[in-house]
């Protein structure tokens, strides 16, 4: 099964624009560069419109050139070990590797090795919903983590205190490692696999997170209020600040007011409560 890599240079502050379009069009894995980014694709997967349209979309204000190659199934452990550095969330959090050392100056220590996975702190969503979940109350609570990737969110959830917590992706990919990041975590939920609806989690939960897109966000917003207990949270993430009025519409109707509201780097993170 051959990869293919497009390494790719551009402005820094399009580096975590680029991984969030390319992973939507199938991209599976990403490495920040000095330059840049690394991406690669299952060759048999490609879609050539789709990528010619997203670098068309940023090559401009972006200023982006790309080089194409082709590779051999990656030894990721490697290559992350290689491009993979620690990420600090305020105080709250020291996501690392297992092949960091651990600092001290932190409430909590989470250890990602994120293969092929989305979900490692450094791109602004899971940093946002990292630092909202330092704002509520876990403890003895239900979690529900919607699209977990590396399981980071669920992770975080465990330590926090949640008395259960259930997660799943439709990606397989994530499901493998994410139940290795739950065992490096010492964290005994597994993770299932498939969309919300296939999974069909029994509620009612606590918390429930999800750090996706918009269009599956607003898709599946019925499901997470239903799935709500009266004055339980749901943390958004994975869209840009422009699409929080179009979440909030669609938000409002299901008794979901805002409570607190973040952005970095262009990208949005919510906490509704459910009235």
């Amino acid at each position: 099964m051959d990869y293919l890599e497009f390494k790719i240079k551009c402005l820094d502050e399009f580096r975590e624009i680029l991984i969030a379009e390319l992973s939507e069009i199938g991209f599976d894995s990403f490495l920040e560069t000095e330059e840049g980014i690394d991406a690669y694709t299952i060759e048999e997967d490609f879609d050539r419109e789709a990528f010619d349209a997203v670098f068309s979309q940023y090559k401009e204000e972006g200023q982006l050139s790309v080089s194409e190659g082709k590779m051999p199934k990656v030894n990721w452990n490697e290559e992350w070990e290689k491009n993979y550095d620690p990420i600090p969330v305020d105080d709250l959090v020291y996501v690392r590797a297992s092949f960091h050392p651990s600092v001290p100056g932190f409430r909590h220590e989470i250890v990602i090795n994120p293969k092929m996975s989305f979900g490692t702190g450094h791109h602004a969503t899971t940093f946002q919903m990292l630092r909202h979940q330092g704002q509520i109350d876990h403890i003895g609570k239900r979690v529900l983590d919607v699209g977990s990737g590396t399981g980071i969110l669920a992770i975080m959830a465990d330590i926090l205190g949640a008395r259960e917590v259930e997660a799943f992706d439709i990606d397989d990919w994530c499901v493998d490692n994410g139940n290795e990041n739950f065992d490096l975590n010492h964290v005994k939920t597994r993770m299932g696999l498939g969309t919300i609806r296939e999974v069909d989690p029994k509620g009612p939960f606590d918390i429930i997170l999800a750090n996706i897109n918009k269009n599956v966000l607003l898709d599946e917003m019925s499901i997470y209020a239903d799935l709500l207990v009266d004055k339980g949270y749901l943390l958004l993430s994975g869209f840009y600040t422009e699409d929080v009025a179009d979440l909030m519409e669609c938000a409002k109707p299901l008794g979901l007011k805002l409570m607190n509201q973040g952005s970095k780097d262009n990208w949005a993170a919510l906490i509704l409560q459910k009235n």
